[in-house]
């Protein structure tokens, strides 16, 4: 693959990404609002753009790896944004987790302009978006398609086609953000209940890990307890924002969610206590009357 592609965002996914493709052999031009984290890229091969208005007038296909919607929006539409630098034909990937609704005009609005686009949002974390091994929940024209498809593949060992429309890719990272983010809530609740009734919190981790009440995210989040590690690989602001999309979409059709609800309230709160920006597993420090273990 030689097509020149450009990745905007070089966050902990857009990074890891955009390594995928140069491994691929695509031309990789990237932008980050942080001008180093561009400049380090583009030190091992790549090239670093000024702008995302630079980075599309070099490439027919565009990644966008930014945190959620109006940074999006800014992306396209802002100063220096890259809609208007875009050729007829070229793609929009829109990787962030948004509003379905959202998705669906992002689509009109850039096909007025010639443009197609795929709704992609993705999981899997840092280290598999480095390796190539993430998944993409995709939706889009098949011409869309037909223009990125080895892309995907080089970014992801999972693409799922689930619709010739924009939004349905949007819905289904919606509903997995919904168990994500209960799921790390329950888990952090019943790792604080252990460490209140003095359970041995490692002793606690094997059994659980080896049993019938683990989960991906216990396993996976509840270490970064143990360790006492905070450092952000999803922060907790991210679950204050996703689910309260997902609450959102539901509010709409008048859906109950009382288990979202209640984890949403739970990421507020630990938001409101001063650990917005550490790691998502920081919810387990609104409980009271626990000693957390200590970073190793």
């Amino acid at each position: 693959m030689t097509t020149n592609v450009g990745v905007i965002g070089l966050g902990a996914m857009g990074s890891g990404m955009a390594r995928s493709l140069r491994r691929r052999g695509s031309q990789v031009h990237v932008f980050d609002v942080r001008a180093e984290a561009a400049q380090a890229f583009a030190a091992d091969g790549g090239v670093a753009c000024a702008s995302a208005a630079e980075l599309a007038a070099q490439c027919s296909v565009i990644v966008s790896v930014v945190v959620n919607a109006a940074q999006t929006e800014s992306v396209l539409f802002g100063e220096g944004g890259c809609a208007a630098a875009m050729k007829r034909g070229s793609v929009f990937v829109m990787c962030s987790t948004v509003d379905p609704n959202w998705s669906i005009a992002l689509e009109a609005r850039l096909a007025a302009l010639g443009i197609f686009y795929i709704d992609a949002p993705i999981s899997g974390g840092a280290a598999k978006a480095a390796s190539g091994e993430m998944t993409m929940m995709t939706a889009g024209k098949p011409e869309a398609y037909a223009a990125v498809g080895p892309l995907l593949d080089a970014m992801a060992a999972k693409v799922y086609r689930l619709g010739e429309q924009a939004g349905a890719g949007s819905k289904v990272k919606i509903i997995n953000q919904l168990l994500a983010g209960v799921h790390i809530a329950a888990a952090a609740e019943a790792m604080a209940l252990g460490l209140r009734e003095g359970v041995d919190a490692k002793a606690l981790y094997e059994v659980i890990t080896h049993s019938a009440g683990n989960s991906w995210m216990f396993e996976n989040r509840m270490a970064h307890v143990l360790s006492g590690d905070y450092t952000p690989l999803s922060a907790v602001d991210i679950f204050v924002k996703d689910l309260g999309l997902v609450l959102d979409v539901a509010r709409a059709s008048k859906f109950p969610l009382p288990l979202s609800s209640t984890a949403h309230q739970m990421f507020m709160q630990a938001s409101t206590a001063g650990f917005a920006r550490e790691d998502d597993s920081a919810v387990i420090k609104i409980f009271p009357g626990i000693e957390l273990p200590k970073k190793s």
